[in-house]
Parts: structure tokens; C-alpha cells; sequence
């Protein structure tokens, strides 16, 4: 129990080390100081605007991790029972995976406009392959001795697909939907930077402009803290059905 806690201390410490004189560093590190930071973000926290930048960040990554599954989850269920599609597709999904979805940005804006649009899809994009693999892989793994009982039967594939696929591979897609939230949040500031003016992509520019550099650290503790929240709660979620 103790580990975390040492963990944390050790990661202050050298924080301290990192932006105080003595590191003989950039000066200007010391506006990034714990002391500094984390009084900014106890000021940055008591602000009604920091909640709607909050909100609307929030809002975009419930839209954009959505798309994924709804797009996600169904791919992976035909890759998973169609070895033949998946081996025709393999080198594609690979391939367009791995395109860093950063990169799509001016094509977004390009077709899509500023606004919400282009970070919707910026987030779909960059988290729907954790889903969509790790749901292929789920179904893989799904116990054929399962399906053919199920076949024996007389159970329809609709109704296999229902009643024993889908709830073997639960597990699985939870997998991949956090591994595809933690994606989505770390595209989301950079996303947020497309000239839209809230979120707490945003709301880092803004404090940069502004020169308030604490709270720039501060917004990024924030941005820490509520991914962290998310993915804790993911894992409760996932977890449940394990404990009974």
C-alpha cells in the first residue's frame, strides 16, 4: 500500500529538483515549481470557467470514444469471426494505425471546418483501434466448445453471436476501451488547439498567451488528475463482473 505514496514522493522531489536555483537550469522552470503550480491549481479549480473548460473537454471525448465503439466494436466482432477478413485487412488496419492522429489534423480542418467536428474526429480516429483490436482478440479467444454447444441447441448465429460471444468478450472490450480513452485524452489538447475557444487544450493556450505559467502547470495537473479519475473508474467498471 505504501509503494504508490513512495512512488509520488520520489516523482515531487525531483520535480522540486528539476525547477529550483539549485538545478542551475532555465530560470524560468521556477515558475513551474511545485509550490507555484500547486497553488495555481487550487486557484484555477475554484473557477467557474476552468469547470466549463472541464465539461466541454469532457463532452468531446464521450463523443469521440463513442464513434469508436459504435464503429469499433462491430469491426473487431466481424475481424474476430472471419479469419478471412482479418487476414485481408491486416496489413490496412496496421498500416493506417500507426499514422499518428495528429497527422489527419489539416485534412479535418480541411473538410470538417473549425469546431467541434474536426475533434470528434481526431478523437474517433485515434481510439477506435485499441477497440477494435482488442475485441478482435476477444472473440479469438472466445471457447469454440461454447459456440458449438450453443449450435447444438439450435441456436441462431444471431443468437450465438448474443448470447455467447458478446458476453465472453466484455472483458475485452473494456480493455480496449480504456486503452482507446487513454488515447483519446492525449490527443484531446492538441485537438483542442484548432481554433476553438474552450476545452483545456484551450484553456493551456490562453494561460500561455496570458504569460501565467503556474497555471499552465496547473491546467496540466488538472488534465492528470481527471484522466487518472477516468481510467480508475474504467477499471472498477471492468472489474465488476470479475468480483460477482
Amino acid at each position: 500500500m505504501w509503494a504508490p505514496g513512495v512512488g509520488l514522493a520520489l516523482a515531487l522531489l525531483a520535480w522540486s529538483l528539476l525547477t529550483s536555483p539549485v538545478a542551475g537550469l532555465n530560470p524560468v522552470l521556477g515558475s513551474f515549481s511545485p509550490a507555484r503550480s500547486l497553488e495555481a491549481l487550487a486557484r484555477v479549480v475554484q473557477e467557474q470557467r476552468t469547470w466549463t473548460h472541464v465539461l466541454v473537454s469532457l463532452r468531446r471525448v464521450a463523443v469521440g470514444l463513442g464513434v469508436a465503439c459504435f464503429v469499433g466494436v462491430p469491426v473487431g466482432l466481424l475481424l474476430g469471426r472471419l479469419p478471412w477478413l482479418e487476414r485481408a485487412s491486416s496489413a490496412a488496419i496496421q498500416f493506417i494505425r500507426m499514422i499518428s492522429p495528429i497527422s489527419w489534423m489539416p485534412i479535418a480542418v480541411m473538410i470538417l471546418g473549425i469546431g467541434d467536428a474536426p475533434i470528434y474526429f481526431l478523437l474517433a480516429v485515434s481510439s477506435v483501434w485499441p477497440i477494435v483490436l482488442s475485441t478482435a482478440e476477444g472473440v479469438r479467444r472466445v471457447d469454440r466448445r461454447w459456440i458449438e454447444m450453443a449450435r447444438s441447441l439450435g441456436a441462431t448465429e444471431t443468437e450465438t453471436l448474443r448470447h455467447v460471444v458478446i458476453p465472453a468478450i466484455a472483458v475485452h472490450v473494456m480493455t480496449g476501451l480504456r486503452l482507446g480513452l487513454g488515447v483519446a485524452w492525449i490527443v484531446l489538447v492538441p485537438a483542442e488547439m484548432l481554433g476553438v475557444r474552450a476545452g483545456l487544450g484551450y484553456a493551456i493556450l490562453d494561460a500561455r498567451d496570458r504569460l501565467a505559467y503556474p497555471e499552465v502547470m496547473a491546467i496540466i495537473l488538472l488534465i492528470g488528475c481527471l484522466g487518472w479519475g477516468m481510467d480508475a473508474l474504467i477499471r472498477r467498471i471492468e472489474a465488476r463482473p470479475n468480483g460477482g
